[in-house]
């Protein structure tokens, strides 16, 4: 090495400035390595010991939507009453169908899909036997949005003591609750006897006992379906509660005939409630 300082001073920063441009150099092309081989950073494997579980990811369920309302109420002044409908301003046209003694295997659901393709709800009157047996059935009934009603557990016209009329009613409404979630003040005595026992216990227990002013006499045996909506269309009045029956028989005429009974009342301009909205609704 010259022992020319100056000489020397101009040496050391050249091999200074060397050493900076290798070591950059070296710093650009491992980075460069590593955009194109990822895999080459090394990792230290942590061990996992047994009782830590490893689960793939999975997409959340979407949430289940459930009905609003599960608890069918009267007003005060319906409890303990009998109701055949509801009086109405003439302008204001809407009116209540309803179906009893289902839920029923085949035209209950076929009366479901009708429904909710015209975005109707309805009000059901369940028998406790149909339910035992359609559970499933009720369930989406529920579901759907639609009421219910308390139609006694075996369907029966005949006068019974205090006791087996409670057995009825509350039996029914126990399964109600147990299969579905729901509690209603809506009840209908089979065939609509008011003096068997049945009315008057359900009125004791503040429920409405709801009747009907129009009837689409879908258990005649002879008459055609046409017949049924004839019955329904032209005799409508505001607040009318309309009696069929998804259950309880053969029930393929109501099947048939609901979809010109809903376009019917459309075309008169009326709007569909359940019994317990028509209740809600001032005279």
């Amino acid at each position: 090495m010259t022992n020319n300082p100056v000489k020397r001073e101009k040496f050391i920063g050249v091999i200074a400035i060397a050493t900076f441009l290798v070591t950059c150099s070296i710093t650009v092309g491992t980075l460069l390595a590593f955009r194109k081989h990822p895999s080459a950073i090394v990792t230290q494997d942590v061990p996992v010991s047994s009782n830590q579980v490893q689960s793939p990811v999975t997409p959340q369920s979407p949430p289940v939507v459930k009905p609003t309302n599960l608890n069918f109420t009267v007003p005060v002044q319906y409890q303990g009453k009998t109701v055949y409908k509801v009086q109405l301003n003439s302008n204001e046209k809407v009116i209540a169908l309803t179906f009893d003694d289902g839920p029923w295997p085949k035209t209950t659901p076929e009366i479901l899909d009708i429904l909710k393709q015209n975005q109707i709800k309805a009000t059901f009157f369940w028998v406790g036997q149909a339910i035992q047996a359609n559970p499933d059935m009720a369930k989406r009934i529920v579901a759907e949005g639609h009421a219910i009603g308390n139609h006694t557990w075996h369907h029966w016209y005949k006068r019974m003591n205090q006791a087996t009329a409670k057995s009825e009613i509350e039996r029914t409404s126990d399964l109600i609750y147990k299969t579905t979630g729901v509690k209603t003040q809506l009840f209908r005595p089979p065939g609509g006897v008011l003096n068997n026992g049945l009315a008057t216990y359900a009125k004791n227990q503040k429920n409405a006992v709801v009747m009907w002013s129009l009837t689409s006499a879908d258990t005649d045996p002879r008459a055609k379906y046409q017949v049924f909506v004839k019955n329904v269309v032209k005799s409508a009045k505001p607040g009318d509660i309309v009696l069929m029956h998804d259950g309880g028989g053969d029930r393929r005429r109501t099947v048939q005939a609901l979809p010109a009974i809903i376009d019917g009342l459309k075309q008169q301009g009326y709007k569909f409630v359940t019994v317990n909205e028509l209740l809600e609704m001032k005279p």
